[in-house]
């Protein structure tokens, strides 16, 4: 799985999950932009819930967790999120300044989903610890894919830190023989991952109109064998 050659994840210009700010003229339009619907701070929420849309998009359906033989729990679906989150917010910080402030809308969007999904795992009470402790971890492992991906990094490195953050239950360090297929392929889609949004053009990427490799088809190639 993910040998292919990396290409732009780029949608079409006739694709029906294109995301278009919608085009008002006259009077609504006026109206619109007295209510500063086109300043550029509306502007980058939207852009930063359209990016974020395609990171659930991949995340929330069964295909990634069919693929990698995950059980879909909390920890392995915000595991996900984070890591689909890192290469978000790896291709903007390509962008310069610009980039990494559209990524802190990104950012607030997500934290605001982790909130409401948090709540709906039934804590309440600890809520503000809990949200503390995950936001602690989210940059841990942050930094963690940054250093993996360094030249100087280490064999495997990616690996093993997909490893301990997605896969691994019992702290152990490293996969067993019937988990390290799966790590491996993971690592493989992540790397290709990041080349492929690295591909993508600077809009594509801003305006939210791309999506991450589509996982269904590789489902189904997996049951074929």
């Amino acid at each position: 799985m993910f040998w292919s050659n990396p290409c732009s994840l780029a949608l079409p210009t006739d694709s029906p999950q294109r995301i278009e700010d919608p085009k008002y003229e006259g009077f609504k339009r006026v109206i619109l932009k007295l209510m500063l619907f086109y300043s550029k701070q509306s502007q980058s929420i939207r852009w930063a819930n359209a990016i974020y849309s395609r990171v659930l998009y991949q995340v929330d359906r069964p295909a990634i967790y069919d693929v990698f033989s995950l059980e879909k729990t909390f920890k392995t679906t915000f595991s996900l999120l984070v890591i689909h989150m890192w290469l978000c917010l790896r291709r903007l910080k390509e962008e310069g300044k610009e980039g990494v402030e559209l990524g802190q809308h990104l950012y607030e969007m997500y934290n605001h989903d982790l909130e409401l999904r948090v709540s709906k795992a039934g804590v309440n009470l600890l809520l503000t610890k809990w949200m503390k402790d995950l936001e602690k971890i989210f940059y841990g492992n942050i930094v963690a894919y940054d250093a993996s991906m360094l030249p100087e990094g280490k064999k495997d490195q990616l690996q093993s830190v997909i490893w301990r953050n997605v896969f691994s239950d019992d702290g152990s360090s490293k996969p067993s023989d019937a988990a390290l297929p799966l790590v491996q392929a993971m690592s493989r889609y992540v790397r290709r991952e990041t080349i492929c949004l690295s591909l993508t053009d600077k809009e594509a990427i801003f305006t939210g109109n791309f999506m991450f490799t589509r996982l269904e088809n590789t489902v189904a190639d997996s049951v074929k064998r």
